[in-house]
């Protein structure tokens, strides 16, 4: 179905893709994966024909039917349910052809027979129910369907892009980090559409459960060139791994036989009759290529500083309501938080998971009810806004200084050397590094006075798999408790032990596993007992987890 045949792609004077190749199977699901800045969405853009190779190319049937979202979201006024239906290029040709017949008072009937036969033929006469359904999967109820496209954000907008791809069903399905404005809910959902889709699919992600759960064949790519795994992703890591302890081996061979022929050299070189075997070991020892050694990557370090105890709990809330000016979003909210505690949010966005998160972080007041937290508690809140608004001109030193007023330059360049910045790390501007990079900073700047309570709001989205990976293990030794609102489920699932969701109104424990929350999701359970169930104890969930491990 596709082949890269010795694909080469530079950039800026870099060489982003280099002699790449690979025979992709057809129908094949396909994970395309790698380190952040490693060319993966350079390769996507080739494949989708906006992009073309300085060497080499990609080959694939004439008649394939591509589907790629663009970078720009649709805007304008009309509605999410008329832009995924236009999506679907020939039904709304031939229903506006059937209209202009209507209206110029044609009798051209022969031309209206083909024009319904045809429609019938392409399934277009369900096609609103079907737009309506993918929709609601992606979170937009019917009142939303039907609202301008210009009343929503960018990020719900890249939604009603994706919903319009999904709809318009190519033979191969393009996908570039699909969930990095979805929630978990809208996560779930899109993972159980792939899993069903007829199609090809390539689609690049650092999901790990997706790329479990929907793809066969991962393809990684690392310096240029790229390597087709089968299996998800947990069985490219095992080859992955398998590959490297090889390599280590033989590394470690090669330094012997180089140990082996230098010393050689050295005792024979200055005699007359071992002089000629001596020059021919070392020309040996001149053609050896040594085999690269795997680098520590800077990217993959997060070390929370521990916090000092604090006498339980954390935080406190009674039947509390909280909103905005005015306004309610959250009512009869009960929630303690003691310092071992790893929650996290369940809820669609727009439910309220936010709101109490800024509650737990005392950025917002209660209209009613009580809401207390321990004397000298330190909160560390990360957002994506923090990401965002890191001056670009300022190096990650020059950023923690200001904010660790008074203490030395070794204090300061520790706090960064946590989080990887060390060195020049240290003193690169924020403008230069990568989406991951600077998340790391931003990390970095909210735990600087070693935080009680950590509340991390879609840490991830600019996170590849294996930076996601440290996350976790790096929130799994903090000492201090944790809220989390992710749309990763396998973080969620590694570093919570009670689950909380933001739903009509308020917010309540759930008692059931996130499995549990996945089939109600996904209406396999109309019903849940993890809705009303009593959530497990303390003990309980500290013993699942050890089970779990």
């Amino acid at each position: 179905m596709l082949n890269l045949n010795g694909v080469t792609v530079r950039l800026g004077g870099r060489t982003i893709l280099d002699r790449a190749t690979a025979a992709l199977p057809p129908r094949a699901r396909i994970g395309l994966i790698g380190r952040n800045g490693a060319g993966k969405s350079t390769l996507m853009k080739l494949i989708a024909g906006t992009l073309e190779a300085d060497e080499g190319g990609i080959e694939m049937p004439r008649a394939a039917r591509i589907g790629y979202i663009a970078q720009e979201a649709p805007a304008g006024d009309a509605t999410p349910i008329d832009t995924v239906l236009a999506a679907d290029v020939e039904r709304a040709r031939l229903l506006a052809e059937e209209a202009a017949i209507y209206e110029s008072g044609s009798e051209n009937y022969d031309r209206v027979y083909e024009i319904h036969e045809r429609l019938g033929a392409i399934d277009a006469y369900t096609a609103p129910a079907r737009a309506a359904r993918i929709l609601v999967g992606l979170g937009f109820d019917e009142e939303a369907q039907n609202r301008p496209l210009d009343s929503f954000s960018g990020g719900w907008k890249m939604r009603v892009a994706l919903a319009a791809l999904l709809f318009s069903e190519p033979d191969l399905l393009l996908l570039d980090e699909p969930s990095n404005h979805l929630d978990l809910e809208a996560t779930l959902w899109l993972e159980n559409f792939l899993r069903a889709y007829r199609g090809m699919i390539v689609v690049i992600s650092h999901e790990r459960d997706l790329l479990n759960n929907v793809v066969d064949y991962i393809l990684h790519l690392e310096r240029g060139k790229v390597t087709l795994y089968p299996g998800g992703y947990d069985a490219f890591e095992r080859q992955r791994n398998e590959r490297a302890a090889q390599l280590a081996a033989a590394r470690e061979a090669q330094e012997a036989q180089r140990a082996k022929l230098l010393d050689y050299i050295a005792r024979n070189s200055a005699r007359a009759s071992t002089a000629k075997q001596a020059q021919s070991r070392a020309k040996a020892l001149a053609r050896m290529q040594p085999i690269a050694e795997q680098v520590n990557d800077p990217s993959l370090v997060f070390d929370f500083p521990s916090p000092p105890p604090l006498k339980p709990p954390l935080v406190q809330v009674d039947m509390a309501t909280v909103g905005y000016g005015g306004t309610k979003v959250l009512s009869r909210v009960d929630l303690r938080m003691d310092p071992d505690d790893r929650l996290a949010l369940l809820g669609r966005n727009g439910n309220g998971k936010t709101t109490l998160a800024r509650l737990l972080a005392a950025q917002l007041k209660p209209m009613d009810g009580h809401f207390a937290t321990a004397g000298r508690l330190r909160v560390g809140y990360f957002t994506q806004y923090q990401v965002e608004e890191l001056d670009r001109d300022d190096t990650p030193l020059e950023h923690m200084s200001r904010l660790m007023t008074g203490a030395s330059q070794a204090a300061v360049r520790a706090q960064l050397g946590r989080f990887g910045f060390s060195g020049d790390m240290a003193t690169q501007k924020v403008g230069k590094m990568s989406g991951g990079e600077r998340a790391r900073l931003a990390l970095a700047l909210i735990t600087r006075d070693a935080p009680h309570l950590l509340i991390l709001d879609e840490p991830t989205n600019h996170l590849d798999v294996d930076a996601r990976e440290a996350l976790v293990r790096a929130l799994n030794d903090y000492e201090g408790a944790v809220v989390l609102v992710s749309h990763d489920r396998h973080m969620v699932e590694a570093t919570a032990d009670r689950l909380v969701l933001v739903d009509a109104g308020t917010a309540k424990e759930f008692g059931g596993s996130l499995d549990d929350y996945t089939d109600l999701i996904l209406g396999r359970s109309k019903t849940s007992a993890a809705l009303t169930g009593k959530p497990l104890s303390k003990a309980e969930r500290k013993a699942e987890k050890r089970r779990a491990a």
